[in-house]
Formats: structure tokens, sequence, C-alpha cells
């Protein structure tokens, strides 16, 4: 087998572009990894762009939570993961596990990163077990 396909959970996101970030040095030590294969989905874009623009949170303009967006596009081992199927199909893995509104994203991005055959990396512990002993593979949290 190769090596892995990582997709970045939003919390890792942050850490890794937000130099105050409690996690920025767990991040950029991880992500400075050679021939890291890694990728961004529609859910992490979104979700970066909606706590770097939080005036509350990193308190950026959209425009400039786009433009590191696409910097990173340009980082070494990156690529798009899209989302190809609806949420029956993505989260069937886990249905078993999901019991409530917190575990939604959570259950797109793993449920992306198993039909990908890919890791989801995160900062979020409660991933784990969402991810059960049968797709504990899936899953990387940093820190722990």
């Amino acid at each position: 087998m190769g090596k892995p396909a990582y997709l970045l959970d939003v919390n890792v996101l942050v850490a890794l572009v937000e130099p105050e970030h409690v996690h920025h040095q767990i991040a950029t030590d991880w992500f400075g990894a050679p021939d890291l294969d890694w990728g961004l989905c529609a859910f992490t874009e979104a979700g970066f762009l909606r706590v770097a623009t939080n005036p509350k949170a990193g308190g950026h303009s959209v425009a400039e939570s786009t433009q590191v967006l696409s910097s990173l596009t340009h980082h070494s081992g990156y690529r798009f993961w899209s989302i190809s199927a609806g949420w029956e199909i993505i989260a069937a893995p886990l249905e078993e596990r999901v019991f409530g509104h917190q575990q939604i994203t959570d259950a797109w991005l793993l449920g992306l990163a198993i039909q990908e055959n890919g890791v989801l990396v995160t900062f979020d512990k409660a991933i784990k077990f969402l991810a059960g002993k049968k797709y504990a593979s899936n899953v990387l949290v940093l820190g722990s």
C-alpha cells in the first residue's frame, strides 16, 4: 500500500494557518513532513472561512481568508477531495455511531476519508469514537 492521503479537519487547517493558535506548532510540524499527500474538501474550506472571518475568532476578511485557501492549493501534495455522494452513502459506514447533531460534520469528513481510502487528520479525539475499531486507521488525532 502506498502513502496515506490525508484530509484536513477544520481545526487542523485553522491551527496550521494561525500562528497564535494553541496547536499551531503541532500542525506545522506534521504538515512539514516530506511528500505529504493532503487535501481539503468543501466542508473544510467552508468551515475554515466561517472561523477565519468570525470577528470573535480569526477576524479576517473573506478576501484575506480566500487568499489563504488559494495559497494552500499551491503547496506540495495538495489535492481537492470532491464529495460525489450524498449523506446516506457517505455516512453509511458510521450510521451505528452517529447519535446527534454535533457529529454530522465529523461524519461527513470521516465518511469521505473512508470512501477515498484516506485519513482524516484532526485534533478532535471524539472522532476516534465515531470511527470505532473498524475505521480507526482512517483517523489521525494530532497531539495525542
